[in-house]
């Protein structure tokens, strides 16, 4: 298996209104490192996964609708809490219908985004595309 990495960064503000959340309830902002990797079986005619600028191109447009916005009123996210793994999840579902349509994209195995709050903690979400 292949794979491709494209990093971007994003920041948002939310809230997660639940005791288990302890000091995050309240409104708060979090930085995020956004690593999507791009995963296929075999190299496309041109020996890549997919090409890096598209991939980043991709990653911008989805974390456009993201970038310094309070989640806890963007309508994708209306009754439900946006915890990173959450995020994650909505971010993988977002590229990949973006890419679904395109050459490299119905070659594409599956996708994974990490999301890394801090060097200490991130969550991820994998997304299997074959199915």
């Amino acid at each position: 298996m292949f794979s491709l990495t494209v990093r971007r960064h994003f920041m948002i503000a939310h809230s997660l209104p639940r005791e288990a959340f302890g000091p995050a309830q309240g409104l708060h902002g979090a930085t995020f490192v956004a690593e999507v990797t791009f995963r296929r079986r075999a190299l496309n005619d041109d020996a890549i996964v997919l090409d890096i600028g598209a991939a980043g191109t991709i990653i911008e447009e989805v974390l456009a609708g993201l970038n310094y916005r309070n989640l806890d009123e963007h309508p994708d996210f209306d009754g439900k809490l946006t915890t990173t793994e959450a995020l994650a999840q909505y971010i993988a579902q977002e590229v990949a219908a973006r890419i679904k349509d395109s050459d490299d994209g119905r070659e594409l195995a599956g996708l994974d985004v990490t999301l890394r709050e801090n060097p200490d903690a991130w969550a991820a979400y994998s997304l299997d595309l074959t199915a």
